[in-house]
C-alpha cells in the first residue's frame, strides 16, 4: 500500500502519499492480468454449445468482475494519486478494494455450490435444449443477489471492516490477504469422496481401464471401453459410478491432484486467486457427475441431456456406443461404452 492514515493533520486530506516500494501493487496487477486472462481463455475454450446454467451464468459474472477490479487497479496504478466524484484515489485503494473482492469471493463458495447443485439436481431430467426465458431471467436474478448479499456482508459487517482498517494502518507496506476457509473445506470434502469412490469401485476402474482400446470414429481417435451390461438396478448404479469417475478424473485428474499437493503442502492461496472460472468448472464437473448419479433412473436418453458440461462428455457414461466399424465384442453381452 502506498498511503496510510495521517492522524491530526489539519487541512490535509487523511491520506498521505509516503514513498515506498511498488513491488505489491506490480504484483497485484500481474496476479489479475493473469487470472483475468485465464478466466475469458476458459469461457472461450468451450468444446460444444453448452445448455445455460447458474454455474454458466456465474462464471460469466465473476469473469467481468475480475475484468473490471483489473481495470480498477490498473487506473490507479497509472495516475498513482487523483480524484473522481469527490474521492480520492491512491495506490492504497489497490489494496483495499482487492481485500474486500477477496474476503468477498471467500464467504461465496458455499451458496454458489449449493445453487448449483439444486440447479442440476432439478434440472438434470429436463429433456429440453435450452431453458425457458423466465429460467434465464431467474439464474440472473440469483447471480445478482449472491454478489450483492456478499459484498453487503463484507461492507457491512462492522469486525471486517474494523479487521481491514486494523491491518491496513499496522501493516502499510504490505497487503495481507486472507485465504478462504470455505474454499479449504470444499476441496477437503471434494478429495475425500472422489477418492472414497475410485477406492470403492478400484476393482471395476482397473478392469475399464484394462480394456481401453484406441479406435477410430468419425476420422477421430477415441477410447473405447468394454464392460458386460448387467439389468439389476443396483449394479447399474455401481457401474454408473465407475464410469462417471472415468469420465471426470479423464479430464479433471490434474487438477485433484493439484488440490492434494495444495491440502498436502497447507498451501495458503488468497481467497480472490481461489474463486477463478478454471476452478469453478472443475466444481460444476463434479457437482453434474453428482446430479447424474442421483438421479440416473430420470435421465432420458436424448442429445440435449450432453450438453451440460463443456469439458467433460457424460453421455456415454449413458448411452452404449454400438458402431459397425468397430470390433465385435470379444464375449456374448458385452457392449462398447466410449468415454
Amino acid at each position: 500500500m502506498a498511503a496510510i492514515l495521517c492522524e491530526n493533520c489539519p487541512g490535509q486530506h487523511p491520506y498521505t502519499q509516503v514513498n515506498q516500494p511498488l513491488e505489491i501493487s506490480c504484483m497485484l496487477l500481474l496476479i489479475m492480468f493473469g487470472k483475468v486472462f485465464l478466466d475469458f481463455f476458459m469461457l472461450q475454450v468451450k468444446t460444444t454449445t453448452v445448455k445455460v446454467s447458474f454455474m454458466g451464468y456465474f462464471c460469466v459474472s465473476l469473469a467481468l468482475l475480475d475484468f473490471t477490479l483489473l481495470l480498477s487497479i490498473s487506473f490507479i496504478f497509472y495516475f498513482e494519486d487523483f480524484a473522481l466524484w469527490g474521492v480520492r484515489f491512491t495506490k492504497y485503494h489497490i489494496c483495499l478494494f482487492t481485500q474486500v473482492v477477496s474476503l468477498t469471493y471467500g464467504i461465496l463458495h458455499y451458496p454458489v455450490y449449493l445453487v448449483a447443485g439444486l440447479d442440476y439436481y432439478m434440472t438434470i431430467a429436463q429433456t429440453s435444449q435450452f431453458p425457458k426465458r423466465g429460467q434465464r431471467l431467474l439464474y440472473i436474478f440469483a447471480v445478482v443477489i449472491i454478489w450483492i448479499s456478499g459484498f453487503f456482508c463484507i461492507l457491512k459487517v462492522p469486525a471486517i471492516y474494523e479487521e481491514l482498517d486494523t491491518q491496513n494502518h499496522f501493516s502499510p507496506y504490505w497487503c495481507p490477504l486472507n485465504a478462504s476457509l470455505q474454499s479449504h473445506s470444499v476441496s477437503c470434502a471434494m478429495v475425500l469422496l472422489t477418492g472414497t469412490a475410485l477406492l470403492a469401485c478400484r476393482k471395476e476402474v482397473i478392469t475399464m481401464l484394462l480394456s481401453v482400446r484406441v479406435v477410430s470414429f468419425a476420422s477421430q481417435p477415441v477410447l473405447m471401453f468394454s464392460y458386460v451390461s448387467n439389468n439389476n438396478s443396483v449394479c447399474f448404479k455401481w457401474q454408473l459410478l465407475t464410469r462417471l469417475l472415468i469420465c471426470f478424473l479423464g479430464t479433471w485428474a490434474p487438477f485433484v491432484l493439484l488440490q492434494i499437493i495444495i491440502l498436502f503442502l497447507g498451501a495458503q492461496i488468497p481467497a480472490y486467486m481461489e474463486m477463478n472460472v478454471p476452478w469453478l468448472y472443475f466444481i460444476n464437473s463434479f457437482l453434474i457427475a453428482v446430479a447424474y448419479w442421483c438421479r440416473c433412473h430420470d435421465v432420458d436418453l436424448t442429445e440435449g441431456m450432453w450438453s451440460m458440461d463443456p469439458f467433460v462428455s457424460w453421455k456415454f457414461c449413458f448411452i452404449p456406443f454400438n458402431n459397425e466399424s468397430t470390433e465385435t465384442a470379444d464375449k456374448p453381452g458385452t457392449v462398447i461404452v466410449i468415454c
